[in-house]
């Protein structure tokens, strides 16, 4: 099985912490369409023979796309590659770009799985982010999704913002578990370099909040999703039973996938591969029927390290005998070494092959993480 990326870098607006490719226009916007229409059939053989299990709209904002362009999207998917009987098929949505027309187009073309990019239920968080959308149109969003038929609904919530507190974050979660809502990604605020809002923390007009605050509020979002039936089965997701983002577990679990459009990237097991952060030099490309990414052909320390980071971040944890039949007994049993010290310390725990990081220390898992990684 395998997965399929779509990236569109179209922007009404860059939000204050955004650090993804995007584009603050919409030129250009009616051929995008066709143009990862010729990308998919460029790429073609990044793939051979693999069924598609996932197909994700990610960006920039994919709500900017109208549902034609979706479903000719689609379709060309349909036309060159083997789509499994039951896809998850997600599109990522601001609540201001959702109307119940188009809901009901989405989900009447296929779409099954939304993400609606909510980042706080409060107006005071929503305006200091730079959001376009306030708390009653995030909250319209979601009962309108619902009322389309979209039962898999995910939305995003950002924690540790240096302008709130903690009461405002017990009420977002509050207001997340009255909704019809199944998944929940929930990040802490990230100062990324050339951000308008790290620019601020530089000329000192905000101050990141503290580690202790930051982990009181991360405890209240396992706290509170447990008493809720949801289940935390990566640092940053949690959902209820049966509502994982298979695309998302996909990436965690080595399973290839193909990335199209500007800055997309894919991974096949040979390679890891990105596109050109540039909407013209992608476009150029592809074109002229050329791939303009770069190409990385992955060694087997690459391998090795790559399992670690990505399995240890899940509940599903990493599995020793997998690490000596693709890595050799010397990584194995490294691995053995490095897990007994975070054995004795309550960190992980082991149920017999299978090594896990207890939830309860994922906020603080990166350095245990790093910990086991080939240098």
């Amino acid at each position: 099985m395998s997965g399929i990326y779509i990236h569109v870098p179209y922007c009404k607006h860059k939000c204050e912490y955004c650090d993804f490719y995007s584009v603050v226009t919409s030129e250009g916007k009616e051929k995008f369409a066709s143009l990862i229409e010729k990308e998919l059939v460029l790429r073609k053989e990044y793939l051979p023979d693999n069924e598609i299990e996932t197909i994700y709209f990610g960006g920039g904002t994919p709500s900017m796309l109208d549902e034609n362009q979706i479903s000719d999207i689609l379709n060309s998917i349909s036309k060159n590659y083997t789509i499994s009987k039951n896809p998850e098929i997600t599109l990522e949505a601001n609540p201001d770009d959702l109307t119940s027309e188009l809901l009901i187009s989405l989900r009447s073309i296929g779409v099954n799985r939304l993400s609606i990019g909510i980042q706080s239920f409060s107006d005071i968080d929503l305006k200091q982010l730079g959001r376009r959308h306030d708390a009653s149109q995030a909250v319209n969003a979601v009962n309108m999704a619902h009322n389309a038929d979209f039962d898999n609904i995910s939305i995003d919530l950002i924690y540790g913002l240096p302008y709130s507190n903690t009461d405002i974050w017990i009420s977002n979660l509050q207001k997340a578990f009255e909704l019809p809502v199944s998944h929940l990604s929930c990040y802490h605020l990230i100062y990324e370099e050339g951000t308008p809002l790290s620019k601020r923390v530089v000329l000192g007009k905000v101050t990141p909040v503290s580690e202790d605050l930051s982990v009181e509020q991360f405890q209240i979002l396992q706290e509170m999703s447990a008493k809720n039936g949801f289940i935390h089965y990566e640092i940053s997701n949690l959902a209820k039973e049966g509502c994982f983002s298979r695309h998302n577990s996909s990436y965690w679990n080595q399973v290839p996938y193909l990335g199209l459009g500007p800055s997309a990237h894919s991974y096949n097991g040979i390679s890891r591969d990105w596109n050109p952060k540039s909407i013209a030099i992608w476009k150029n490309s592809i074109e002229n029927g050329l791939f303009a990414g770069e190409s990385e052909i992955l060694s087997l320390k690459d391998k090795h390290n790559d399992y670690l980071i990505t399995s240890l971040r899940t509940i599903w944890g990493a599995n020793i005998d997998f690490i000596s039949m693709n890595f050799g007994m010397d990584k194995a049993n490294q691995f053995l070494k490095t897990a007994e010290k975070y054995i004795k310390q309550g960190i992980i725990e082991h149920n017999g092959g299978i090594y896990r990081i207890k939830s309860k220390h994922f906020f603080t898992s990166d350095g245990v993480i790093s910990d086991f990684l080939e240098i």
